[in-house]
């Protein structure tokens, strides 16, 4: 069988592994970000040591199942694709906890959240030294240990990690929904990775490590320049609010996946929604505190797409009603400028994550007006028209009002006027920074949570497909990326909008539109990948347990704000 692995053809010699098929075309790399880490076939990802064309006995040879599939169109993945990113990344982990292994045996570590472009790892062991640590890295990626991958039936999967002292990971594996899992090893260390690795660690050959209270960040590769080390950002707000999410899974005994899925079977999850929503009614409380402490007149609430503004925002407002406050709720979408005097992007589209997208100068004054007591007539934005529409709708500030503006860009300065008392204004923002893992090495990112929660949103209330969430979501990603994240510890409170159980009710909801996706939809393999984590739980069937406020509501419908 001819392959063509990035456009150039070879015919494989039965046995040969991709990775010496790259050698042998030349395609490898001793630059770092044009060196190939997997491979894309057939829209899944392969390690570089997959062979194409198997040995048989008496030469009859077999093409593997992959290859047929793609008729031999093979293409290399590097730092740049975010499924080469995330093979990086999994390539990082295990080296950086075989590292931890051979320093500190009787230690233990654990992934915690990320930051910026860098991961938090929180280590327990009086003898640590980040110093020791970057030096076993850098003598594990010198000797270049080859990262073998052994599938193994799920008992025998359980039974090896169980002796590995790896009792997180062998929990969760009993879950799975597969007859197999692929477990990696090095060293006489072995890891679960949830997906591919690169083949050795040689190639882990861009990254840092920073200090940190209790354990340090690891760095990953800057995304513009792949060759260096991103610079690493501290964030203290983001993560002290990360910290204090640990926290709780610790006292609630919620901690992993594994946890999770008990509680669903032995009923805990009910003890665990009730804890939950008090813990966010109290958080709103203490925030509506902090605003007429402060005696501001109009808080700014940012977040990314499927946070829960809208619910929080709301939430917010019964609080400060406690208070004796008037709160009003505005939204930056009313400040949208006309779709036809919007520029497109350089592909000729829209990109309405942009900041363009807002009348800022329009927003800033009226703002300003308000806080100085004027009255304004407020504008209401027509999406179906795209186009500003102005009502008679007039506002004018009252000693105990308070506005609440919600919107992507809340926090960009931009639309706040330069002569502004800033002591008037203040500034929250919302995020599902979900702190439950899946297990101790394997973490479960923001973005999925918040993805699982548009699908079902958009499902629930605009009557989209998931084909149609999944084809938007990068272009989110982005958007949010230059416009939202960079402002997030600008905020003066960072609001934790997710909670433990959340998993566990939305795959009872979202499950059945995700397995209708058939393999000729294009989406079908960013599906395989949400699948791939919603697979190892349980679904809990507790909707009448939820509170009609509750932000999850706003994701699978019965939210009492919108009623």
């Amino acid at each position: 069988m001819v392959l063509k692995i990035d456009g150039k053809e070879i015919i494989p010699n039965p046995g040969q592994s991709l990775l010496d098929l790259v050698r042998e075309l030349d395609l490898d790399s001793a630059q770092f970000a044009d060196r190939p880490l997997a491979a894309g076939i057939a829209g899944d990802v392969f390690q570089l040591n997959y062979v194409p064309v198997r040995a048989g006995e008496m030469l009859h040879h077999t093409v593997r199942r992959a290859m047929e599939a793609s008729g031999g169109q093979i293409r290399l993945l590097r730092y740049a694709d975010p499924a080469g990113k995330d093979v990086y990344e999994r390539t990082a982990l295990f080296t950086v906890f075989l590292a931890l292994h051979e320093l500190y045996p009787n230690g233990s570590a654990r992934l915690g959240c990320t930051v910026g472009l860098g991961v938090y790892v929180e280590v327990q062991d009086s003898g640590f030294s980040v110093e020791d640590l970057k030096e076993k890295i850098r003598q594990l990626v010198e000797q270049d240990i080859p990262l073998v991958r052994k599938r193994m039936p799920i008992d025998e999967a359980v039974r090896f990690l169980e002796e590995q002292g790896q009792p997180d990971k062998a929990r969760l594996l009993k879950y799975s929904e597969r007859d197999w899992e692929d477990v990696y090893f090095s060293h006489g260390y072995a890891g679960f990775y949830y997906g591919e690795l690169a083949p050795s660690t040689g190639y882990l050959k861009v990254w840092d490590v920073i200090p940190a209270e209790g354990g340090f960040f690891f760095v990953y590769p800057d995304p513009n320049v792949p060759d260096r080390p991103a610079a690493f950002q501290n964030m203290p707000k983001f993560l002290s609010v990360s910290n204090e999410g640990k926290q709780w899974c610790r006292l609630l005994e919620c901690e992993t996946v594994a946890d999770l899925n008990a509680l669903t079977e032995n009923g805990g999850i009910r003890e665990l929604i009730r804890v939950n929503e008090a813990l966010h009614e109290k958080r709103f409380s203490q925030i509506a505190d902090m605003i007429c402490d402060r005696g501001a007149k109009a808080v700014m609430l940012a977040g990314p797409s499927s946070s829960g503004k809208t619910t929080s925002a709301n939430r917010l407002a019964v609080q400060l009603r406690v208070h004796g406050r008037k709160p009003i709720l505005m939204s930056l979408d009313d400040y949208y400028a006309d779709r036809d005097t919007i520029p497109p992007g350089p592909d000729g589209k829209l990109d309405l994550e942009h900041i363009n997208t807002i009348d800022c100068e329009l927003f800033s004054r009226q703002l300003q007006q308000l806080l100085q007591g004027q009255e304004v007539t407020l504008p209401s934005f027509n999406f179906l028209t795209g186009k500003r529409e102005w009502t008679e709708k007039r506002l004018r500030l009252q000693d105990d009002s308070v506005i609440i503006v919600e919107g992507l860009h809340a926090l960009n300065p931009v639309l706040l006027p330069r002569e502004l008392d800033a002591g008037l204004v203040f500034r929250l923002y919302v995020s599902p920074l979900l702190p439950m893992s899946l297990d101790f090495h394997n973490r479960i990112p923001t973005s999925y949570l918040r993805l699982l929660r548009r699908i079902m949103r958009d499902y629930e209330t605009r009557g989209a497909s998931v084909q149609h969430t999944l084809a938007m979501w990068d272009s989110v990603r982005r958007g949010e990326k230059r416009w939202i994240f960079p402002y997030q510890e600008n905020a003066d409170v960072i609001f934790n909008s997710s909670t433990l159980y959340e998993l566990a009710v939305l795959k009872r909801h979202i499950y059945p539109l995700l397995t209708r996706i058939g393999p000729e939809d294009g989406c079908y393999d960013a599906v395989r990948g949400i699948l791939r984590i919603l697979d190892f739980i349980r679904p809990a069937d507790v909707d009448d347990e939820i509170p009609p406020t509750s932000l999850v509501r706003e994701f699978i419908g019965g939210n009492r704000f919108y009623s």
